[in-house]
């Protein structure tokens, strides 16, 4: 019996409560299974999995969808179709923290999910290009609802030491998602009407995640948000363990008064306005990186050197999942702003090989190979840190209290840059030439690289209440 007692002793240790006297709550040393929380992050991913899927779903049909619908050689009404669903996304984006603050997070997922059924089903059997738009803008909607949702959820319910690697898995859902829409996408310019079955095809995961949904963990951060501490408690020991259900409730009581009641003035010009302006310029400076640009159109502008678009979109794909797969072991061990130095220079780096396969001083297989090269090393330096970090880690440093609805307006920036990128770069490419335009790019990279090095707090291993209490130190210093 002693000996047992021994043993336990070594596994817990004692909190105090407010009044300094020893608390009935023990502290477990051992940390929690990362094994309890994976599946549920995993059904949360498959929403970044759409996500990808319908950005890349019209890189190898485009050619296709514009033959059929009679709009072949239009650049704007090509830009159209790709940029349509960031007009959805940005009003799902938008509406997205009022939502999940309102329904919780599991049903937010399921709804962003039905939009997606929805107009995948009207692009797969639009007769003109109005109807492929309004498909597209249904899509849209979804696809600006998952990304904030999975980012919050995936905060929530990771334990401190795997939500790095947890919010690295979404990005190669991401990935993989990209991956197979180019797959799929491949048959398109040989089989009449096969861009029509790409679009049928995303149905499928979008169902699933309304289904698998129904038997995953509510956030337990929302549950106790919303006076659910009996439901809360549960979902803590479905996610870690019963061992672990008193320390997480113990830290999330730490937060105090968490009422859904947030003034937008409040977000834009009170005391949380530092964050918000980091959040917003880390997105603005990813879109304004080019990213995009490389996946909508790469197939166009690979081409253009003439390299088939099967063969350099399946490089993109699998440079984008490698760069994601590494980031994902490394950003709980060298940490979140490590990550988005090394990323963002890297795509400097990246569209300067841009520039000079661009200019008089190379010409033929060695402009071609430079401008390959470059825009296959820009996709991996992005899915080292660009990619995946400043969702997670909006997540991370946004204080619980507004945390859905500031993640909702800092995506919305993300949406707006993302869909002038999209709707303008061909024409760009036409009149200022790949010189300029990825000069621009490249110095948005440059200066995403001070940025970081000077607003964004390193997050790596803390608690959500260890970091608001770092970034109120931060704030008052």
């Amino acid at each position: 019996m002693r000996g047992r007692q021994r043993v336990a002793s070594r596994d817990h240790i004692s909190a105090s409560d407010k009044e300094g006297n020893l608390a009935s709550v023990r502290l477990p040393i051992v940390k929690p299974a990362w094994r309890r929380s994976l599946w549920h992050v995993v059904v949360a991913s498959i929403s970044s999995f759409l996500y990808g899927y319908h950005v890349g779903v019209v890189n190898e049909t485009l050619e296709s969808i514009s033959v059929d619908l009679s709009f072949s050689g239009n650049t704007l009404a090509e830009g159209l179709v790709v940029s349509t669903c960031l007009v959805g996304a940005f009003l799902g984006s938008l509406f997205s923290g009022w939502i999940a603050d309102g329904i919780g997070r599991r049903r937010s997922f399921q709804l962003c999910a039905l939009p997606m059924i929805i107009g995948a089903g009207m692009s797969a059997t639009a007769k003109s290009l109005w109807g492929m738009l309004l498909g597209r803008l249904f899509v849209g909607t979804g696809m600006g609802l998952g990304p904030p949702v999975a980012a919050l959820y995936v905060a929530e319910v990771s334990p401190p030491s795997v939500r790095g690697t947890y919010g690295g898995l979404t990005q190669i859902a991401t990935c993989l998602g990209l991956m197979s829409s180019l797959f799929i996408g491949f048959p398109a310019k040989g089989i009449l009407g096969w861009w029509r079955v790409c679009f049928w095809v995303s149905i499928i995961p979008a169902a699933a995640l309304v289904l698998f949904m129904e038997i995953c963990a509510e956030s337990p951060h929302w549950l106790l948000k919303r006076g659910r501490s009996v439901e809360a408690e549960a979902e803590f020991e479905k996610l870690l363990g019963a061992v672990h259900v008193k320390p997480a409730m113990a830290e999330l009581s730490k937060y105090g008064d968490e009422s859904d009641t947030v003034k937008l003035s409040e977000l834009l010009y009170g005391c949380h306005s530092r964050v918000m302006f980091i959040g917003s310029a880390l997105f603005a400076l990813q879109q304004l990186s080019g990213i995009n640009a490389v996946f909508y159109f790469s197939s166009t502008v690979f081409e253009s050197f003439g390299v088939p678009s099967y063969l350099a979109n399946t490089c993109v794909g699998i440079c984008n999942l490698l760069g994601s797969v590494v980031a994902m072991i490394l950003m709980d061990k060298l940490g979140r702003k490590v990550l988005l130095l090394g990323s963002f220079l890297g795509m400097a780096g990246s569209m300067g090989l841009q520039v000079i396969a661009a200019s008089s001083f190379v010409s033929g297989i060695g402009a071609m190979y430079l401008s390959v090269g470059g825009m296959l090393l820009f996709v991996l330096s992005f899915a080292l840190g660009a990619g995946p970090v400043p969702c997670l880690l909006m997540s991370e440093i946004l204080p619980g209290r507004i945390r859905a609805k500031a993640m909702a307006i800092c995506l919305a920036v993300h949406w707006v840059i993302n869909f002038f990128v999209g709707l303008l770069f061909l024409r760009l490419l036409e009149q200022l030439g790949p010189q300029l335009l990825y000069t621009f790019f490249g110095s948005c990279s440059l200066l995403a690289v001070i940025f970081v090095k000077k607003f964004v707090l390193e997050t790596k291993g803390k608690s959500l209440h260890e970091i608001e209490i770092a970034l109120l130190a931060q704030g008052t210093s």
